[in-house]
């Protein structure tokens, strides 16, 4: 089976986003630690990417014809992973093996572990040079996949990234799509703080890229960026800057100061899930 399903109802990746939801929180129960707030908040565009825009073959990650999503901020792996494990890609069961001794699911995605997972990413602002490179072969190879490359705003600190902008704009790679998770955090604190990066969408555009800005957390807003960063007609590569919310989905979690790295009482990951339960809304 492909999977590429451009009428899918709003309400349907709905339902995937709050599952990917719940399939991180899962994980993050697992080790009681984790990456979860980037998770819930980037759900939203994982769902409306593996559900709605990418084209791919569950049960053949290998599939030459594939769309690639290559995941270049490698602590967001327990996102990518939820998003595998909704897609069919991984069993359900496996993310009990979370983090563990010889799991298939490391907390730092490593693309020689994981079915799906396309790069190593991390160190930050080297994923957006992969993909350069992955859609230069591509279009050797006169196929017509596309590459999906998931960064962050703090990879906008890395001068690599904006090398990587300015060849993907010189080589014409229309074959590529950037989506950016604008969340304001990082380790060192907010984001925009630490190294502002606004104006973003003019920068962007100054590098020469088709560049759309959405609420992350909008479906209907996500699946309109995504449609029109696809059938855009210049010879430009693509950019959708979406703002998110730290863990959306889970309110005690999303007024937190820092979530950048969650850890909580062993009891709140059950009040995370059951908040979570009765949060969701299309």
């Amino acid at each position: 089976m492909t999977v590429t399903s451009p009428i899918t109802p709003l309400s349907a990746l709905a339902d995937r986003a709050h599952n990917i939801r719940r399939h991180a929180l899962r994980m993050g129960q697992v080790q009681g630690q984790g990456y979860v707030g980037q998770a819930l908040g980037a759900a939203d565009l994982l769902a409306v990417s593996y559900f709605h825009a990418l084209r791919y073959q569950p049960q053949n990650p290998e599939w030459e014809e594939r769309d690639r999503f290559y995941l270049s901020i490698g602590h967001y792996a327990i996102a990518l992973y939820a998003a595998l494990i909704e897609a069919g890609v991984l069993p359900l069961d496996e993310l009990e093996t979370y983090g563990s001794d010889d799991s298939r699911l490391p907390m730092s995605g490593m693309a020689a572990y994981t079915p799906g997972m396309e790069i190593t990413g991390g160190s930050l602002g080297h994923g957006l040079g992969i993909a350069v490179g992955a859609c230069l072969g591509l279009k050797r190879k006169q196929s017509d996949a596309f590459v999906y490359n998931l960064l962050s705003d703090g990879e906008l600190n890395e001068g690599s990234t904006w090398e990587a902008a300015m060849s993907a704009s010189h080589w014409k790679l229309d074959n590529l799509i950037a989506i950016i998770d604008v969340n304001n955090q990082q380790a060192d604190g907010h984001a925009s703080e630490v190294l502002a990066f606004e104006p973003i969408v003019d920068r962007w555009q100054a590098f020469g890229w088709f560049t759309q800005r959405v609420d992350g957390n909008d479906i209907a807003a996500l699946v309109g960026a995504f449609d029109a960063a696809r059938s855009h007609q210049g010879s430009q590569p693509r950019v959708i800057i979406c703002d998110t919310k730290m863990g959306k989905g889970v309110d005690f979690l999303e007024t937190r100061e820092k979530t950048h790295f969650i850890r909580v009482d062993e009891n709140e990951w059950d009040l995370a899930l059951n908040n979570l339960k009765v949060g969701r809304t299309v």
